[in-house]
């Protein structure tokens, strides 16, 4: 009798331990971080493949006002591909981190509820291997989720403290 007891207590609980750890994994995968990320993986997945215009689709209404389709398809295709001589690239992507306002850039509109992902580009073309490291933003547009960069000034001070470093890298590659 004891052991029939024991063998019913185990048959309930199991199933509790299951559906928790499906909620569990279900209520990860479906937040609002995780969502985020995914769409900022997305864009670099397509721009990964070249499908320019499928990210140009990705991008927030703020961004689309800074370029036409056709010029981001160029631009994104002749920079990063043609002058550096990469064919394609490989990205990582961040943790999200939640921001409750922030703007693309001065005087833009005020978003709520975006999320910060920093994406790590590396590309090996003509010119050796070098890496592009991005804070990107992805934010909900109606109620799909959209990708913006960031124009702020401070954003530029790190670019160019990136581009020395990476020119005494070279320097330094080149003399020794």
């Amino acid at each position: 009798m004891k052991k029939y007891r024991n063998h019913n207590i185990l048959s309930l609980i199991i199933p509790l331990f299951l559906v928790f750890g499906l909620i569990v994994t279900i209520s990860y995968f479906a937040s609002p971080a995780q969502q985020a990320k995914k769409a900022v993986d997305t864009l670099y997945s397509y721009e990964q493949d070249g499908k320019f215009s499928s990210s140009w689709e990705m991008l927030h209404t703020q961004m689309k006002e800074k370029f036409t389709r056709n010029a981001y398809m160029q631009d994104r295709a002749h920079v990063f591909m043609n002058h550096f001589g990469a064919d394609s690239f490989r990205f990582s992507s961040g943790k999200p981190k939640r921001k409750s306002s922030w703007a693309m850039s001065e005087g833009s509109e005020l978003l709520n509820k975006v999320y910060k992902v920093t994406v790590t580009k590396n590309y090996y073309g003509k010119y050796g291997r070098f890496q592009f490291v991005q804070d990107v933003y992805a934010t909900k547009e109606n109620r799909e989720w959209k990708i913006l960069w960031d124009y702020n000034d401070e954003g530029y001070l790190t670019v160019n403290t990136c581009s020395v470093i990476i020119a005494v890298r070279v320097l330094c590659t080149t003399v020794s």
